[in-house]
């Protein structure tokens, strides 16, 4: 299905957090289906990440939880996230999942998320929304919220 430049049925918000990085990290989305207003919310984490991870996973776990082909806008704050779903992607795939770097090619970074991700458009329609982190977006701070307090939990903080 790919992108789409339609109205989206579903708006999915994520963020991913990290205590270091590498270090405990979260990923947190919530979800907004327009025609009901229902929404849900999400989150997880793991021991040993980076912030990046984090920030996929979330997007991941998103479009994991609809259980059939939809219009979606995936609403970010992670440049890396939208920039690869939008344009990079392409590309790699087209070079064997790998990236130019100085000394030749390398291996996609995170690759088995992209690939997940790649899998998980695939079945969608799909617009993207960058948007300023930390600046006040309510869903943007829940997600930020639920992300941070993955990592603290992990942590033992509360």
């Amino acid at each position: 299905m790919g992108t789409t430049n339609g109205e989206p049925e579903v708006i999915l918000y994520t963020d991913g957090a990290c205590s270091g990085n590498p270090g405990p990290g979260g990923w947190g989305f919530v979800m907004r289906h327009l025609p009901t207003g229902k929404e849900i919310e999400r989150s997880g984490g793991e021991r040993e990440t980076t912030n990046n991870r984090m920030e996929l996973q979330a997007v991941v776990e998103g479009l994991s939880a609809l259980k059939r082909p939809t219009a979606v806008r995936i609403v970010s704050d992670s440049a890396y996230v939208l920039n690869g779903l939008s344009s990079w992607i392409a590309n790699w795939k087209r070079n064997g999942w790998r990236r130019r770097e100085k000394s030749g090619w390398a291996e996609v970074k995170n690759l088995d998320l992209w690939k997940k991700l790649d899998e998980l458009t695939a079945s969608h329609s799909v617009q993207f929304e960058k948007i300023k982190g930390h600046s006040g977006h309510p869903e943007n701070e829940r997600c930020d919220e639920l992300a941070v307090q993955e990592w603290k939990k992990i942590r033992g903080e509360r």
